[in-house]
Order: C-alpha cells, then sequence, then structure tokens
C-alpha cells in the first residue's frame, strides 16, 4: 500500500527494520529471558538517529513529527516490542517537553534526548492512581526557590535506565484535577530513588520500576508550564504519545505475522505445508486484513495530526513560545478521539492477531523458543498501558456522542 510518505519517512522505515532485522531479532530471545536492558542495541538504535525523528532540528532532531515516530517503533517492534519501547518510551517522557517547555526548557533538555545521549520517562501511574490519575497522592509543595517532592510513582516504563523523567504531583490537592502539576526531575537528583523492580509478563527488556521521593528538592524552574496544569499536560501528551503504543501494537502483530508465515509455508501436516489448508489461510487472511486496517487508520491520523500540530510547533520555535499557547492561538483541534481510535484498534489487532499466529504454529507456537509466544505476550501490555483500552473507549464514545448531538444541534 502507497501511504504517500516522503523520502526521510521512508528512509526510517528501511533503516528501523534493518536493525530490527540484523541487531534485534538474534538477541531478541536473550534479553527476554534475562530481563536486562540493552544498551549495546540502544547504541545502534542511537547511532541510527531513531530517538529524534519526531524533534525539531532546532534540538538537534530530524524535524519529523508524530508519524516519523510511529515508523520508527513500529519497524523496530517487528523484531522485539520490548526493546523498541526505549524509543516510544523516551519519546513519552519527552513530549510534555517539547509541548508545554518553556525556550530554555527546551533547550536545557531536549538536545540529549533528540540524540538519544539520554532517555526520558514519563511518570504519573501510582498504587492507587492508575486510570483515575487525579487520585494521585505525590506532592509538591513549593519552598523558596524549590518544590519539594514526596510520594511514589509505580509501574513506570523506562524506570532507572533513564536519566529525565516528567513526574505528576500536586501542588494543592484540595483543587482536585486543577492542583497537578508536571516537574522535570533528573535521575541523581537527592531524595530521588527507585524502589522495587517489577517481574512482567512481556517486554521485559525494557525495565519498570518504581520512583520514590523523599523530601526531594528540585529547582522552582523544572515545572512545566503552570501549576494546575498537569492535567493538560499529560491529556495532550497522550493525544500525541497513544500513537506509538499503536505502532508498537502494530509492529507486534506484524512481526508475529512475519515469523508464522515463515514458518506455515514448510510445517507440512497432511502431506502439504498448512498454510495451504483453508481453515490456516482463512486465519492468515483475516490477520493480514487487520493489520493493513490497523496501519491504514494509524498513518491517517498521524499525518492529520502533524499537519495541525507543525505550524503551532514551529511558531514556538521562531519566537520563543510554548508550543501549548501556539497551539490554543492557532486553534488547533485536539486529536483525542482518533488518537485513542488508534490505540484501541492496533493493541487490539496485537493480540488477536499474535493469539491467532500461536494457533497457527500449533505446538511449536507455545514453546518459549520460539518466537511467536513472545509477541503474544508483548501483545498484552499494548492493551493497557498509556490508558486502558476500556478506558479510550469511553473517550472515543463520549466524543462521537458529543459530535452527534452538536451536529443534530446545527442541522
Amino acid at each position: 500500500m502507497d501511504y504517500g510518505l516522503n523520502e526521510q519517512q521512508k528512509a526510517i522505515i528501511e533503516v528501523a527494520y534493518e536493525l530490527a532485522r540484523e541487531k534485534i531479532r538474534p538477541v531478541r530471545e536473550e534479553y527476554d529471558r534475562t530481563e536486562e536492558f540493552p544498551w549495546p542495541v540502544v547504541e545502534d538504535i542511537r547511532k541510527a538517529d531513531l530517538l529524534g525523528v519526531y524533534l525539531p532540528e532546532k534540538y538537534g532532531g530530524m524535524g519529523g513529527g508524530t508519524l516519523d515516530l510511529c515508523l520508527a517503533v513500529e519497524q523496530l517492534s517487528r523484531g522485539c516490542a520490548g526493546i523498541a519501547l526505549c524509543v516510544a518510551g523516551s519519546g513519552l517522557g519527552t513530549i510534555p517537553i517539547l509541548l508545554f517547555g518553556n525556550e530554555a526548557q527546551r533547550q536545557r533538555w531536549i538536545p540529549s534526548l533528540a540524540s538519544g545521549q539520554k532517555l526520558a520517562a514519563f511518570a504519573i501511574t501510582e498504587a492507587e492512581a492508575g486510570s483515575d490519575a487525579t487520585a494521585m497522592k505525590t506532592t509538591a509543595k513549593l519552598d523558596g526557590d524549590h518544590y519539594v517532592i514526596n510520594g511514589s510513582k509505580c509501574f513506570i516504563s523506562g524506570g532507572e535506565v533513564s536519566e529525565t523523567y516528567v513526574v505528576f504531583a500536586t501542588t494543592n490537592p484540595a483543587r482536585g484535577a486543577r492542583g497537578i502539576g508536571a516537574f522535570v526531575i533528573e535521575k541523581g537528583t537527592p531524595g530521588f530513588t527507585f524502589g522495587k523492580k517489577e517481574k512482567k509478563m512481556g517486554i521485559r527488556a525494557n525495565p519498570t520500576y518504581e520512583l520514590v521521593f523523599q523530601n526531594c528538592r528540585i529547582p522552582k524552574g523544572n515545572l512545566l508550564y503552570k501549576e494546575g496544569y498537569g492535567l493538560f499536560v499529560a491529556q495532550m501528551t497522550f493525544d500525541m504519545s497513544r500513537p506509538g503504543v499503536a505502532a508498537q501494537g502494530l509492529g507486534i502483530a506484524q512481526g508475529a505475522l512475519d515469523e508464522t508465515l515463515a514458518y506455515a509455508r514448510v510445517r507440512k501436516q497432511f502431506g502439504q505445508p498448512i498454510v495451504s489448508h483453508q481453515a490456516i489461510s482463512h486465519m492468515v487472511a483475516d490477520c493480514a486484513t487487520a493489520i493493513e486496517a490497523s496501519r491504514a487508520l494509524l498513518y491517517s491520523t498521524t499525518k492529520a495530526m502533524d499537519a495541525a500540530f507543525k505550524p503551532a510547533i514551529d511558531a514556538a520555535m521562531a519566537n520563543g513560545t510554548v508550543v501549548f499557547d501556539e497551539v490554543s492561538r492557532l486553534k488547533v483541534r485536539r486529536y483525542t478521539k482518533e488518537s485513542a481510535m488508534c490505540k484501541v484498534l492496533c493493541s487490539d489487532t496485537a493480540m488477536k492477531v499474535s493469539t491467532d499466529c500461536v494457533q497457527i504454529c500449533g505446538g511449536i507456537g507455545y514453546m518459549r523458543d520460539f518466537p511467536v509466544e513472545k509477541f503474544m505476550r508483548d501483545a498484552k501490555i499494548t492493551q493497557i498501558y498509556e490508558g486502558t483500552n476500556q478506558v479510550q473507549r469511553n473517550e472515543i464514545a463520549s466524543m462521537v456522542i458529543k459530535e452527534a448531538a452538536a451536529n443534530k444541534l446545527q442541522g
């Protein structure tokens, strides 16, 4: 399918897939088994400039957009979603700085993230604040020229291996959702430590940690935008980052089907390759159709998002203003509904396709030394993190109903 990609985007696909094939596939089983972070592979990804494809050239990026990021994540995930998460996860931690950071903050943090010298992480989840982020207990109290952070975050992807963290905390618990702020906290800051490392079903090559803050003092200038805007930071970030989860799911689905076809074309039963049997070939057809439909939605959505947001980002870079302010000035609409649709469709496709691929491969598909069972384990998290698919469906339904009501009123 020709999606009208530009030359840079085609090059991203080629480079990322070559990395997946030559560098990731040979080691994915080992890193999945040991649960170690794949620093040598991450260095290869860094040298290929894939960590900054979506960031402005002004800060050392390639000047692309969300689509460019998704293309890199999709192709890397065809090899291993756990290893590819270093790109998507660092993007999740960098996007709020891009969107809500002032010029000094962007200059301070983005160049090292665009180059891959450092990785970023995003910390909003707590033990009692998952889908309901407004229930968070982590606090940030202003003390002179510093904020003092106390509390903890759990299930943080890229925990411990990252250097730059966007952390959400309440500055005014009495104001609820309007009392949350977003802060950049750097690794090594006194009072910032790591707790439990989680043992997971999938994406084992990326470490998931608890973050602990005990009287952690950070400069006042580490606040992104303003106090009370933390929920805006999170929501706008997720609008732009959820397609990255969709891309991860899409890559998982394609990778599982790649491996399954290679096996099903040579595995014989009843005297012929199993892929020749109609029951199997129909499953293959359904998998391929679901993948292409998911890809079409993801690419078209991110193309539209990039076209809408690029003028605001360019204006902020030229004027030294905050991207969020330029988005408001230019009246750029939010893509919450479409972003959620991408995440739901692609992650559900990842789970369905990878499960069907295990079924097609039969007994060998269930074995740890055959790759499709890993794709199935990795797929599950894409339906959960950055907002469960049930929450995404709430968002989609709410907006569809509002749009229908607005259309009726206009009619």
